[in-house]
């Protein structure tokens, strides 16, 4: 049957023009799910941070620090005292080398020899201790600057970031607009545990180890 004029055939045809809209709306909108997000523009910042001094200047590592000390503090002054014993030995030697017989002076120059080796082995036993210690927190402390400075990096463009207290990355020049040591350390203690309400940047996707720190002290 032919095409009569009647007002039916436009309003089928308007139907079928919203159709084709709205399924071509649902097409393009679909295609837009598909479609990767606008890319930002790779990050291009370089920047380098003193690794050693951020942890230490943390209030996290001023405290470990701290507390580290208050432990080995008795240790010290007991090494001191044995320090102090063996000179007054040797004063005595020195002012009996005219006076003290032979016997006597090597008596008291074995007893100095002696007393000197037995203080040599408990500093380095100390000394060993003390680093095994530090160690531990010097891990902990960067295991968590290392998130934080990963979220920097991500947060504000940086492509390259490099440690110049470390000797395996050694720089020739830096210009100090660069250097973001004093921005992460701000950046750890505001997300820092000990920060009171406050909670740590998120992990990175891939685990960074921590390039090695330096002594505290």
């Amino acid at each position: 049957m032919g095409y009569d004029g009647t007002n039916e055939p436009p309003l089928r045809s308007e139907s079928l023009v919203k159709t084709q809209l709205c399924f071509t709306f649902v097409v393009l909108t679909g295609l837009a799910g598909l479609m990767p997000a606008q890319q930002q523009p790779p990050p291009t910042k370089v920047g380098i941070i003193h690794i050693q001094n951020a942890i230490i200047s943390t209030k996290d590592g001023q405290k470990a620090a701290a507390e580290l000390q208050n432990k080995f503090d008795p240790k010290r002054k007991q090494l001191e005292q044995k320090q102090n014993e063996i000179a007054s030995l040797q004063e005595q030697l020195r002012k009996g080398a005219n006076t003290l017989s032979e016997e006597a002076r090597q008596k008291l120059m074995r007893e100095i020899d002696a007393k000197t080796r037995a203080l040599n082995r408990e500093t380095e036993d100390a000394q060993s201790e003390f680093d095994q210690e530090q160690q531990k927190i010097l891990q902990e402390l960067g295991g968590r600057l290392m998130q934080v400075i990963d979220k920097y990096a991500r947060d504000n463009g940086f492509a390259l970031i490099l440690d110049v207290s470390s000797p395996q990355t050694p720089v020739l020049y830096a210009a100090n607009s660069i250097d973001i040591t004093q921005a992460i350390v701000e950046l750890y203690d505001k997300y820092s545990p000990s920060a009171a309400g406050s909670s740590p940047p998120a992990a990175p996707a891939k685990p960074t180890s921590p390039a090695k720190p330096g002594t505290v002290k």
